[in-house]
């Protein structure tokens, strides 16, 4: 039987790829590292077993060496949080580094790779920014300067480099507001570690469980606000919100405001054991956020049997099945009522649950790396035969 990682040499070696460079903005020792630093470890990984040398260039990290060998593939942190950016293109242009192909994870800011280098690449777009800049830059006039960086000055540049993203929906988000061509963005989903299975003992009580990254994006305090309100109906209802970043204090205000410190917690980061244990326990994994190329967390929770209520956007459409594996919802409003709904239906728990199981079963890394490795051999093959 041939083996995954055989089959990714097989795909490497017809388009001639032996060495390809990853250029990330942060990577998975990042404190603020999500969704899309797993996604790129998970693949990283996985192309390295297959014999291809992988070095990811990314942003320094504090307390954190400049290189380090992580699971077979190599990680260069240089220059800082947004200095890394012209640095990258600065090292590719003067040192030439040896490498077959590159690929460019586009995360808000892009490195503008088509205008430095040449040969095989391709780009990862999990999902449109948008609105997400003004979010997160201050003052105002550097958020809309980033949401016309997105919209308007980059996509140009991009136009024949093939792209990858992970979701259907988030492929029409890149046709309909970035202007690409349908013919050159390929959806690839993400994968699900093997670790996420049913097991263990839901809880007693209603147990409401949100995983992520404490920015203004999530919208995580909008949902402490839900889950308060769903306490006066469900007085025994209980709450975990896992992850870090820049908004706890806001998080922790919020649920100082609603006296919610015996209910709700906020246990920051857990290690990978806890974070199964709580999506097995909860009752329901929940959402608000208003930006997402997927929600790995959604499908992470599905793999133990536990259903969402997630907010109605790109990513979130496709991650959950809506009325079957979950709940697509509107708004604050949408939230609560879901939720309730889901608290409150031990038959719709089960059905929703089982059904989430069956389609995370669907979702492995392995077919994650061969889906955009074959994407980046396609675009080597048609350089060579064209001479691009």
């Amino acid at each position: 039987m041939t083996s995954s990682a055989d089959k990714l040499g097989d795909i490497a070696a017809e388009a001639g790829i032996s060495r390809v460079v990853m250029l990330a903005w942060r990577d998975l020792d990042d404190p603020e590292a999500g969704g899309s630093e797993v996604h790129a470890g998970r693949v990283a990984v996985r192309w390295a077993e297959a014999g291809i040398d992988v070095t990811m260039r990314t942003s320094a990290v504090a307390g954190r060496p400049t290189k380090v060998e992580r699971d077979g593939y190599r990680v260069v942190r240089r220059a800082g949080r947004y200095a890394v950016f012209p640095s990258t293109a600065a090292s590719a242009v003067f040192r030439r580094r040896s490498r077959d192909a590159l690929v460019e994870i586009w995360n808000g800011m892009p490195f503008f790779s088509p205008v430095w280098t040449r040969g095989p690449r391709s780009v990862w777009l999990h999902h449109v920014h948008g609105q997400m800049w003004r979010m997160v830059m201050h003052p105002a006039v550097l958020g809309r300067a980033g949401e016309l960086l997105e919209r308007r000055v980059a996509p140009p540049f991009y136009r024949r480099t093939p792209i990858v993203t992970l979701s259907e929906s988030s492929r029409q988000e890149l046709v309909d507001v970035l202007g690409f061509s349908a013919a050159h963005v390929t959806v690839v989903p993400p994968g699900i570690d093997s670790r996420f299975t049913p097991g263990g003992t839901r809880s007693a009580v209603p147990l409401v469980v949100a995983v992520g990254r404490l920015v203004p994006v999530k919208h995580f305090d909008l949902l402490v606000d839900v889950l308060a309100r769903l306490r006066q109906r469900h007085p025994d209802l209980r709450a975990v919100i896992a992850g870090e970043g820049y908004q706890r204090p806001v998080l922790e205000a919020a649920r100082t405001r609603h006296r919610a410190e015996e209910w709700l917690s906020l246990p920051g980061r857990v290690e990978d054991e806890e974070l199964v244990s709580l999506y097995r326990s909860a009752w329901v994994v929940a959402s608000a956020s208003s930006h997402e190329g997927w929600g790995m967390t959604i499908t992470e929770a599905g793999a133990c049997a536990t259903p969402a209520v997630v907010t109605r956007i790109a990513g979130h459409a496709d991650a959950v099945a809506d009325g079957t594996t979950g709940l697509l919802v509107d708004g604050a409003a949408g939230l609560e009522a879901g939720l309730g709904r889901v608290i409150s239906d031990a038959g719709l728990r089960r059905r929703l649950g089982a059904a989430a199981l069956v389609r995370a079963s669907e979702l492995t890394w392995d077919a994650t790396a061969a889906g955009t490795l074959t994407v980046l051999a396609a675009d080597a093959i048609r350089r060579r035969r064209t001479g691009d």
